[in-house]
């Protein structure tokens, strides 16, 4: 059970490292979220390794004032080093033309201990709103 608890720890430090960095929008620290040779999978498009993933990010947040995610508790399969999950995912957005977002989301995830942190190795995002903050869109 401690491996896991540790390993439950490392990977909510990561959510929270993640989330820190796209508030602040800071590509420099959301890249070191991922390991070298990592797939980030999002809204269509792939990006492999450190450098495609801080160029998506940085092309994903760039028509955006703010992005606020809150992420909820990961659902945790831990090996040796390495583990699976899932977790929710909402983002509050205020777009720079002053539009607001919000979307809720699912991703699905592969984690890796990596120089002493836990990382993401895959990271899947499967949206299911993007809309207004007061969700009166379709959900699909």
């Amino acid at each position: 059970m401690t491996d896991f608890v540790t390993a439950e720890c490392g990977i909510r430090q990561l959510h929270g490292r993640y989330a820190d960095a796209i508030w602040r929008q800071d590509s420099a620290a959301f890249a070191k979220c991922w390991t070298q040779d990592a797939v980030w999978k999002i809204s269509g498009r792939e990006a492999h390794g450190r450098a495609e993933i801080a160029a998506l990010f940085e092309a994903s947040v760039e028509a955006s004032e703010r992005v606020m995610m809150w992420i909820g508790v990961p659902v945790l399969d831990v090996g040796v080093g390495a583990a699976t999950g899932r977790v929710q995912v909402t983002e509050l957005i205020k777009r720079k033309t002053g539009e607001a977002v919000r979307t809720l989301a699912l991703y699905y995830d592969h984690y890796r201990e990596d120089a002493g942190h836990w990382r993401f190795a895959k990271r899947h995002f499967n949206l299911y709103y993007f809309g207004p903050p007061d969700l009166s869109a379709d959900i699909y």
